[in-house]
């Protein structure tokens, strides 16, 4: 089995900080509380995982959820799995929980074109309040559903906050989805009301909104009201039935400030999405108090921030993390949105964000650092950076030389924060700690109250091998349901049926990792339905990707899996860099790198130079299209991709891929 080479540590945090580090007053507070002696965080994780009712109860205290009714019990039966009932006969409001601090500034907000704007939280409050009542005043009611069609802007933070303020469940696609996406996204829900905006910018282009919006709404009879946050100097909404300007909003009897409706703790507070790229998207309803309490955790602990933080993501109220960015207001910080393009107009435009917001905390994906990579961009170099404390990185598997590179031309002194888990949690199984040190190429360490653990093909748990992510235990943040899903079918499908025959009972992610006995750290290998088996040796696509990536010649690579002659072959397609040539030559020097440093059977049978790789919105390689274009299988949902029209060239090769 292939093993990771070469990892070495590239950050400790210091006394100072490890000092000052929430989890560490967290430590302190459970050892008072519990009459333990937890010293470390292997400690500190083991006993979250083994105490699981205590762990979440000292989140709740710790962090300081408001309930106008404290639960009975954390948990009812851990052995439901799924179906374990948190925080029972507790009543509180997410939106309150995420409003709690009235002085401030809660929102910094950017685009491609203008200044920046600042609301504060006290603005923001009775911006929140002014949504509620009016949504009350038309008739929304708890449990229905209000949804978002909207770019990275204050007013989306606003429409969530408003609706979840006063009991209905809130449901966003970001502006950078087409009209056929977002109904096959929205109208499984049948919405109320449709929150809005008639432009979107990115990258120096304006793009009109409203013949989107024209289709979506034709597709959501359902739909009462549709409201509208204007970019234009005329606006012109005629098209739109029902449509109000979202500054016009306004309630008989309006009051200044939000009226928190207080609710069950497993009350629906948000429905997520899938990607959709294997099938209409699915929906999955996430619970108040469950989802608070594990973002919560995670702000706090894991991200360690304070109310002195200044918190920007690249990220689209599409993605997951758009939800986690809004959690970091129930510390107090403040949030730095943009809209735009991250890239526009050069590879500059989020650091000199940094610089002149002066950001503590940044995140971003890892195709994100490795654009830059290829660029060879220098950010430490060309701005200051004097403020950034803490980068955190998601969406794929960063390689050994991603980690490298941020230590190496961003910051020395710099927690790279590397996490993952799922928009399935709206969180993270594993990710950073603050008092921990950093290793190329690994998250720090699984998440307090993840009962993680790694599967062979058998069930049975690995370590220093790769294998299947799994949680063996319920968590606060795992969906209520799927909406629309009898019997609960597809979320059994989803999660639990891989392991079954197997005798065990678990959540299996989907994602192939290694856990490392020596550092207690976990490094990610992309999707396990990415996995190629190829003469019957398992290969992670991340595994080709680590070794490609650190060739200057290649931008961008994607690696399937063919049926081939009752076997599966790897093909590799190449995206070059600027000005670079395929040939002999390189073809062969990216032979010998996947010998040389992941193994023989490692080495693709063909590889092929393409001028573009599929990505989805929340840029994730799309191996499943090409998977299904190279064994001749229909794609779905293309609507899902960024990038849709890229599939359009490896299609055209599949005569030469069948008789090659």
């Amino acid at each position: 089995m292939w093993k990771v080479k070469g990892r070495k540590q590239l950050w400790i945090p210091s006394e100072k900080r490890v000092k000052e580090a929430n989890i560490t007053q967290f430590m302190h507070m459970v050892n008072e509380s519990y009459n333990l002696r937890i010293r470390s965080y292997p400690e500190l994780y083991k006993w979250s995982v083994e105490k699981i009712p205590d762990f979440w109860s000292a989140v709740w205290q710790y962090s300081g959820i408001r309930s106008s009714r404290k639960y009975e019990k954390v948990v009812d039966d851990l052995t439901k799995f799924p179906g374990a009932k948190w925080f029972q006969e507790a009543r509180l409001n997410f939106a309150e929980n995420l409003l709690r601090y009235n002085d401030g500034v809660a929102f910094i907000s950017r685009d491609e074109n203008g200044p920046s704007s600042r609301l504060t939280y006290s603005a923001l409050r009775r911006e929140v309040g002014r949504v509620a009542d009016w949504l009350r005043e038309i008739g929304v009611l708890p449990g229905d559903r209000v949804a978002g069609y909207l770019p990275n802007i204050t007013e989306a933070a606003i429409a969530m906050l408003g609706t979840t303020s006063m009991g209905a469940i809130w449901a966003c696609c970001g502006a950078e989805l087409g009209p056929t996406a977002v109904l096959d996204r929205l109208g499984q829900l049948q919405p109320r009301v449709l929150f809005t905006a008639d432009e979107y910018v990115y990258g120096e282009r304006s793009f009109n909104m409203l013949p989107s919006i024209e289709k979506i709404v034709r597709g959501l009879p359902s739909l009462k009201r549709v409201v509208i946050n204007s970019r234009f100097d005329k606006p012109d909404w005629r098209s739109v039935p029902g449509s109000v300007a979202f500054g016009d909003l306004h309630a008989p009897d309006f009051a200044t400030d939000a009226g928190f409706q207080q609710l069950p703790a497993d009350h629906p507070v948000y429905i997520m999405f899938t990607s959709g790229t294997t099938g209409k998207p699915k929906c999955i309803v996430q619970g108040a108090a469950g989802l608070l309490v594990n973002q919560l955790k995670e702000v706090l602990l894991h991200a360690d921030l304070k109310k002195t933080d200044r918190v920007m993501y690249i990220t689209s109220p599409s993605w997951m993390m758009w939800n986690w960015l809004m959690s970091c207001l129930a510390v107090g910080a403040t949030i730095i949105l943009y809209d735009g393009n991250p890239n526009y107009p050069d590879w500059g435009s989020m650091w000199r964000l940094v610089q002149e917001e002066k950001a503590t905390f940044f995140g971003c994906s890892a195709s994100y650092i490795n654009h830059l990579r290829s660029l060879g961009a220098k950010p430490g170099k060309n701005y200051d950076l004097s403020s950034l404390r803490e980068m955190s990185q998601t969406a794929s598997p960063l390689s050994a030389e991603g980690f490298e590179w941020v230590y190496r031309e961003v910051k020395e002194d710099l927690h790279l924060n590397s996490i993952s888990g799922g928009t399935d949690i709206n969180g993270c199984f594993a990710g950073g700690i603050p008092i921990l040190p950093v290793y190329t190429g690994e998250l720090q360490a699984p998440g307090l109250g993840m009962k993680i653990n790694v599967y062979d093909e058998n069930g049975r748990p690995i370590v220093d091998m790769m294998g299947e992510l799994v949680c063996e235990a319920p968590a606060p943040s795992m969906p209520l349901y799927f909406w629309d899903d009898p019997g609960d079918r597809k979320y059994l499908d989803a999660y639990f049926e891989y392991f079954r025959p197997k005798g065990k009972n678990v959540w299996r992610h989907g994602d192939y990792v290694m856990l490392h006995s020596d550092t207690g750290g976990i490094t990610f290998y992309g999707r396990s339905d990415a996995v190629i088996k190829a003469s019957g040796v398992r290969v992670g696509t991340s595994e080709i990707y680590n070794v490609i990536d650190k060739l200057s010649e290649v931008e961008d690579s994607l690696a399937v899996g063919q049926n081939w002659k009752g076997d599966q072959r790897i093909i590799l397609f190449v995206k070059l860099a600027p000005k670079e040539r395929f040939s002999g030559e390189l073809e062969e020097k990216i032979r010998a790198a996947l010998r040389r440093e992941a193994s023989p059977k490692h080495v693709p049978d063909l590889i092929l130079q393409v001028p573009d790789i599929p990505y989805t919105f929340n840029m994730k390689k799309v191996e499943t299209a090409v998977t299904n274009i190279v064994n001749n299988k229909p794609v779905t949902n293309k609507e899902a991709l960024v990038n849709p029209e890229c599939l359009d060239y490896y299609t055209r090769l599949l005569p030469l891929l069948q008789e090659s």
